[in-house]
């Protein structure tokens, strides 16, 4: 009967229920979910990317990168040599609007890149490096440390070759308890 009542909003039903959310769990609004390890909602994909898809989700800019490069010689090859400078924008403008977009969205997407590498070797979630401020088990932590960060190897190792639910809250106690 509760999970009938409170389907769109299971975070009330938590609360109501006094069931702790899980560690490194956030409620995302625009999918009205609460999503395990929660890195951000992705406008691109219309999904949040969190535990279950996150490598799938680097997986799938990396394909976009692969297909933006691709897309570059075959864009220039295009081009057409003209005889004026008026006459070659004429017949090149839209190839050279789709090159000029083409390489914008590829610094997008290398960016991206990057900056999910960064925090996937820092073990941090988009949301985490946005929020630590108002996050409560980060809060009380100095802004360079991170109590789930085993190292680069260790960190790129556990979300590249391993499966699986994690208890964050063990992996948390377990830090807090190895510091000064």
């Amino acid at each position: 009967m509760l999970l009938k009542l409170y389907k769109d909003d299971l975070t009330s039903l938590l609360l109501l229920l006094h069931i702790p959310r899980p560690m490194r769990a956030r409620h995302c609004k625009s999918c009205n979910r609460c999503v395990r390890r929660y890195d951000h909602h992705c406008p691109w994909i219309e999904n949040c990317v969190g535990e279950k898809n996150h490598r799938v989700f680097m997986l799938y800019l990396v394909v976009q990168l692969v297909v933006l490069l691709w897309a570059f010689p075959l864009a220039w090859s295009g081009f057409h040599s003209e005889a004026t400078w008026s006459e070659w924008l004429r017949v090149n403008i839209f190839l050279l609007l789709a090159f000029i977009l083409i390489s914008i969205v590829t610094v997008v997407v290398c960016l991206l890149i990057v900056c999910q590498l960064y925090l996937i070797s820092c073990n941090y979630t988009t949301w985490e490096f946005m929020s630590s401020y108002r996050i409560s088990y980060l809060k009380q932590c100095d802004l360079d440390s991170n109590p789930f960060d085993r190292g680069i190897v260790q960190n790129l190792w556990n979300f590249f070759c391993t499966h699986g639910p994690v208890t964050w809250e063990r992996v948390y106690l377990r830090n807090s308890y190895n510091t000064v």
